[in-house]
């Protein structure tokens, strides 16, 4: 059962600016996640999936209202802070992988310990053990273009963990795979529910939607349903 709720956004609006046109991706989201809730978040193209993955992780911040990791207000923090929180607190899986191509794979899923100034033998430890965990352990020294797609979203999801983090975010993490890759990937999520993790995806697929606990969809930047599978 999820335990005790760890995001919080409260009145969440983001606004762009396209020249003299303002667009507004976000309008007055409310919704709160709980440790070891497994959340799909789905709706059209537009809709501001992505925007709030990317306020979820740190990596933008919305234009107003609150939002509450672990208890901690992070709405207006600076880029510094944001990205010591997001090393430190939070995994993120993108579908494109975003790996460094002159990195191995051990090395590619130690950069969040090397960001917090760990040891390097001690984070190449902790690298190869998460290694493990998703089938990884015989390409420790491969680079990312000797591996397939499936094998490069393993090293993403291995990266996300390595930091022991509060809530892994994924968006899309299946979109450039193939259906065998993607199930293994999938089949890699549904393993960390069991294991307590609190994941949050972004998905467009309703029979992915339907393996999570709970679906909130999104329609031009609001909140239109919140509905628990």
């Amino acid at each position: 059962m999820p335990g005790d709720v760890i995001i919080r956004l409260e009145d969440i609006g983001k606004t762009y600016a396209m020249g003299a046109v303002e667009v507004h991706a976000l309008r007055g989201v409310n919704v709160s996640f709980a440790q070891g809730e497994y959340v799909s978040i789905m709706g059209p193209s537009g809709c501001g999936k992505s925007t709030l993955l990317n306020l979820l992780g740190c990596l933008d911040r919305p234009t107003s209202g609150r939002y509450e990791l672990g208890g901690a207000e992070l709405s207006r923090l600076d880029d510094d802070m944001l990205s010591e929180i997001r090393c430190a607190r939070l995994g993120y899986v993108f579908q494109s992988y975003n790996l460094i191509p002159q990195l191995n794979v051990v090395e590619n899923i130690g950069v969040p310990l090397y960001y917090q100034g760990r040891p390097e033998g001690e984070s190449l430890e902790i690298a190869a053990a998460i290694a493990d965990r998703v089938g990884l352990t015989k390409r420790l020294h491969h680079r990312p273009y000797e591996l397939s797609g499936g094998q490069q979203q393993r090293v993403a999801i291995a990266r996300a963990l390595v930091n022991d983090p509060l809530v892994i975010l994924a968006d899309e993490p299946t979109g450039n795979l193939d259906s065998v890759s993607g199930a293994e990937i999938l089949a890699i999520f549904d393993d960390l529910k069991e294991q307590g993790k609190t994941l949050i995806m972004v998905t467009h697929d309703d029979e992915i939607a339907a393996r999570t606990m709970r679906v909130v969809r999104l329609h031009d930047g609001e909140v239109v349903s919140d509905v628990w599978n």
